[in-house]
């Protein structure tokens, strides 16, 4: 169980890693402020969840593999294509709203995991301190749900005020 939590662990700093280089390119790319905002308040949170992670590997004396999170590389390469394929606007502010959702949903899920493994390892701190971050990554997703919610419906009023 010790290895399955160093081996989730990993790959889950790995994508924590690779997000702080995302969400500046998200953020770049949002024509919505509150959209940008988001992306901008979601990368400061990820640099802390990064120390946390760091801090539970202090506490716990483990030791993390290198290895790349593929499942990461993946969302973000979706999320870049977007950004590359769509113009500037709410269309992309959604798409990016979507992507931004889906690596959220993958954290959540892999916070989940090691939030258990932590409790049957009897690592009380690591517990804690991935609750912490857990709470996070939920609440960033309700956040990204709401602003997709009134960018879509921003984007229908559009239309209808266009004909289009």
């Amino acid at each position: 169980m010790q290895d399955l939590f160093i081996h989730e662990l990993s790959d889950t700093y790995s994508a924590e890693k690779q997000l702080t280089r995302s969400l500046p390119k998200m953020a770049r790319a949002s024509r919505a402020a509150d959209l940008a905002a988001a992306f901008e308040q979601h990368l400061e949170e990820t640099r802390g969840q990064v120390e946390r992670i760091d801090k539970i590997v202090e506490l716990t004396g483990l030791k993390l593999k290198r290895m790349k999170c593929a499942a990461m590389e993946g969302l973000i390469e979706e999320g870049q294509d977007l950004i590359d394929e769509l113009d500037q606007g709410p269309l992309l502010d959604i798409a990016l709203m979507g992507a931004a959702q889906k690596a959220e949903h993958y954290e959540i899920a892999s916070y989940t995991t090691l939030v258990m493994l932590a409790g049957k390892l009897g690592l009380t701190d690591a517990v804690v301190l991935l609750q912490e971050t857990l709470r996070e990554e939920t609440a960033t997703d309700e956040k990204l749900g709401l602003l997709a919610q009134a960018a879509a419906m921003e984007d229908e009023l559009e239309s209808e005020a266009t004909g289009k």
